[in-house]
Order: C-alpha cells, then sequence, then structure tokens
C-alpha cells in the first residue's frame, strides 16, 4: 500500500479459537448480526476452521475463503507477520479478546488516511471497573494508531450484550408452538414429558460436582432427564456412569436419564435453551444465550489459575441477584459458588429445585431489563460512528 490510502469500507474481525466454541461462538453471532441488522461488509479472519465447523456446518473447513450468511470468512495463522498482499484494512478492525494482529496488517493500517477505528472486544464481565475502562484509548508504541478497548457488560455505561433484534420473539414464538415443540422434542429422541418432570440441558466442563448431580438426579422423586451435546460434559458423565456416550445414546439412572445429543449449530443450541427447565452453560456464548433464553441457569465459569474466576463468578451473582428473593438468591448462589470449586452439591441442588418458580420469574424479568437496554452491535456501531466523524 501506497501513503494515504483510503481504508476499504468493510470491517475487519480477528478471532483465534480458544477453549473449542466459546471465542468464535460470540465473534460468529457479532459477525452476523452486524452484516444482517447493521448491512456492515464484514470480513472474519479465523485460524481453526475445523472448530468453528461444528458450530457452522454450511463452512467448508478446506477453503482458506468463503462467505456464509453473508460475511466473507479468511483464514489466517496468529503469529504470522503478514496476510495475504492482496488485503487492505478496513475501515473498522477488531481484534477479538486481544488476539495479536500480524505486524504487516497493522503497519497496514497506520498508512491508511483516515486511519481504521481499531477496537479490541474484550470478555464479558459484570466487575464493577468495567464500566470506567470501556472505551479506553491505548495509543500504539511504535505506529500512529490508537486502540480503543471495548467491554460488554450488563449496564448502560458499558458496551452491551450480543443479542439479535428478533431475538426474544423468535424464543416465544417457538415455546408458544405446542405441535412444533413437540415435533423438535421428538427430534431429539423425547416423547411427552412425564408428570413432574426436569429437562436440563448440561453443557459444562469437567468437574467432579457432575457426579454428585447424577447422584442427586437419580434419587429425585420425579424423572430428570439431561439433555448433554457432545462434548467435554458428555466425557464427564459418560465416565461417571461408567457407560460411553455418544449422540444418540441414552443412559439411565434411577430418575435420571441422560441424552446424548450431536452438536448442533448456534441456532439449534439456542433452541434446546429455550426449551429446557434449567440449562447448566460454561464460558461466555452459551453463558449470555442462557440468559436470553429467560432460563433458570448455571455457569459454569472458565477456570484460571489465580482463581480470580470465582471473583468473576461472584461479581456476576450480585449483580444477576439484585431483586431475587433472599431464599432464592441464596440457593442459586450457594450451588454456583459449589460447583465451581469442584464441591459436592447434591444438597445444593435440591434447595435449589425449591426456589425454580423464583427463578424462572427472576430470568424472565433479566431477560426483558438486559434486551431494554440495547445491544452490542447496535452501540458498537454507534461507537464507531462516533470515531469516524
Amino acid at each position: 500500500m501506497t501513503d494515504s490510502t483510503r481504508p476499504a469500507e468493510r470491517w475487519d474481525l480477528f478471532c483465534t479459537v480458544i477453549d473449542n466454541f466459546g471465542d468464535i461462538g460470540v465473534a460468529w453471532r457479532l459477525a452476523r448480526q452486524l452484516v444482517a441488522e447493521h448491512g456492515v461488509a464484514l470480513r472474519l479472519w479465523v485460524d481453526d476452521f475445523a472448530s468453528f465447523a461444528r458450530i457452522e456446518p454450511r463452512l467448508d473447513a478446506a477453503a482458506d475463503a468463503q462467505t456464509v450468511a453473508g460475511v466473507e470468512i479468511r483464514r489466517w495463522t496468529p503469529g504470522s507477520a503478514n496476510l495475504d498482499a492482496d488485503v487492505a484494512p478496513g475501515r473498522v478492525v477488531i481484534e477479538a479478546f486481544g488476539c495479536r494482529l500480524p505486524d504487516g496488517f497493522l503497519a497496514a493500517m497506520a498508512a491508511c488516511a483516515p486511519r481504521p477505528v481499531w477496537l479490541n472486544l474484550e470478555y464479558l464481565s459484570a466487575e464493577d471497573w468495567v464500566d470506567g475502562c470501556h472505551g479506553m484509548a491505548s495509543p500504539h508504541p511504535r505506529l500512529p494508531l490508537t486502540q480503543y478497548f471495548y467491554f460488554p457488560g450488563f449496564t448502560a455505561q458499558s458496551g452491551g450484550l450480543i443479542g439479535e433484534r428478533d431475538l426474544a420473539a423468535r424464543r416465544d414464538a417457538f415455546l408458544a408452538d405446542a405441535a412444533g415443540l413437540a415435533a423438535y422434542w421428538a427430534s431429539l429422541g423425547l416423547s411427552g414429558r412425564a408428570p413432574g418432570e426436569t429437562r436440563v440441558s448440561v453443557f459444562s466442563y469437567e468437574t467432579p460436582a457432575l457426579a454428585s448431580l447424577v447422584e442427586a438426579w437419580s434419587a429425585s422423586g420425579a424423572p430428570v432427564t439431561a439433555l448433554v451435546p457432545e462434548g467435554r460434559a458428555l466425557a464427564e458423565l459418560s465416565r461417571v456412569l461408567g457407560q460411553a456416550l455418544a449422540a444418540g445414546d441414552k443412559a439411565t439412572r434411577g430418575a435420571l436419564t441422560v441424552a446424548a445429543l450431536p452438536m448442533t449449530d448456534q441456532d439449534g443450541y439456542d433452541r434446546l435453551l429455550w426449551a429446557c427447565d434449567v440449562n447448566i452453560v460454561r464460558g461466555e456464548d452459551s453463558f449470555l444465550r442462557a440468559q436470553w433464553a429467560a432460563r433458570p441457569f448455571l455457569w459454569h465459569i472458565y477456570r484460571q489459575d489465580d482463581g480470580v474466576h470465582l471473583d468473576k463468578l461472584d461479581a456476576f451473582l450480585a449483580r444477576y441477584t439484585q431483586g431475587l428473593a433472599e431464599p432464592a438468591a441464596e440457593a442459586l448462589v450457594a450451588f454456583s459458588r459449589a460447583f465451581n470449586r469442584d464441591e459436592a452439591v447434591s444438597e445444593a441442588w435440591r434447595a435449589l429445585e425449591k426456589q425454580r418458580d423464583a427463578l424462572a420469574r427472576h430470568a424472565r424479568d433479566w431477560a426483558a431489563r438486559q434486551a431494554a437496554m440495547g445491544d452490542l452491535a447496535a452501540r458498537l456501531v454507534q461507537f464507531v460512528e462516533n470515531r469516524l466523524k
């Protein structure tokens, strides 16, 4: 590129796949929403197409460049000095979760006039410091570039939460369609609900706490069906049950039935969250989608060696339980802390079960309040436009 080259009108979003699906799950939802709702021409750079294809079956894992859902998708190698020679930066460049841009691409950004708006999309956190750090500028140490830190969050002062405009309407229409819901359960190999049955989706990391959950569910006075997509939680439950489970398999122990499900795309996972009574989720993407499902949920946060993840968990619980009746709040906090500390949770689950109605009402109220504040994509577009003026 020569000096004073104008950046392309498109946006560039870079992502590296960590923890299999979490980071790419967030990046893919954001990319699709920016294209569909805001007309952004977007190029998504991803390093691990094999993992990406697990949540987006339309992706050809062997092709280095392709377009899916209106999003141009390109393969890149983190740590490489350059991308393809024909690549010019877009007017907006986003690093998802601090993935480092190639040096050659940064140099090309610095040669643009005007220079691209450069953003670092951070991880979602409920901690109080987020509001003060959202939008902070950080000059590059060598190049004439400024990076802005964009923090998703749960307040009007943060960057907001990723969620499509029609998400609540699609969720409610799905749940209101009795025939469609019955057909959905049948597609998972399940018939009508037994009296008092609880259906729980499980998409957690490995933890010894799952063994005590199996104990509690097996001894329940009413049927419990655990729906477990292929992956880490299913492998853990297979060990607990002493039975290797693959998609389509079922295992029973007492009142518990474990149904192993195939990995699905993001829309299919949303339907699972909507349909279940309780959802056990992990990381960031499924954690957020469980909130939009407006169902009681339990968050298995990503473990960090220094234990800081437990502080992040407590920060979210403190925010989420505001307005929740004290017995329900205490039950949710007790279970969440025990589960994330790998402790036995049988008694905590039984206490939680007694608060299901209160938790369900609160989940609906929480989702509605968060939606009323506006979504991340809309706030992001406005943030960018303010810096392009």
